[in-house]
């Protein structure tokens, strides 16, 4: 199609406008760390849509790596701890009004021995109790799911 015809308004043959390819969801693991009733939550850094948003530690798959993976890597990059990957709770998927689409993978770990020692990508650590935590101060995307595990603890 010409430049001209582009921003012409003309369709082309069959009447269809051309629609762009829908944003592949970028695939992230979520660490759902549990201990005495409190779950393990991180904050992101100040900056960006989602700064300062509380989250279950983790991030994105990167390809060719599974979600263990994953969380094994981004446990250490983020907290610097080693974790033992369970089972997968819940996969959710979660549309960002900034167009960020999120397939996220809840999975339950154990979190090994140590302090934890917060990375770059960390503004905060805390343990809360899942009933207790502001919906309004958690990522959109970890919302429904915290709220079904406040319901089971």
């Amino acid at each position: 199609m010409s430049g001209a015809a582009r921003g012409s308004g003309t369709r082309p043959p069959g009447g269809r406008t051309p629609t762009r390819p829908a944003t592949p969801a970028v695939r992230v693991a979520a660490a759902v760390i549990r201990r005495g009733g409190r779950v393990l939550l991180t904050r992101r850094p100040p900056g960006g849509p989602l700064g300062l948003q509380w989250e279950f530690p983790g991030g994105k798959i990167e390809p060719g790596e599974s979600v263990a993976q994953a969380l094994a890597r981004e446990i250490e990059e983020e907290l610097g701890a080693r974790v033992t990957v369970g089972a997968e709770l819940e996969v959710a998927t979660h549309a960002y009004d900034h167009g960020r689409v999120v397939e996220i993978h809840f999975v339950a770990c154990e979190l090994g021995e140590g302090a934890l020692v917060p990375g770059p990508g960390v503004h905060e650590v805390r343990w809360s109790a899942p009933g207790e935590v502001d919906p309004a101060e958690v990522l959109e995307a970890d919302r429904p799911f915290l709220a079904r595990l406040s319901q089971r603890t």
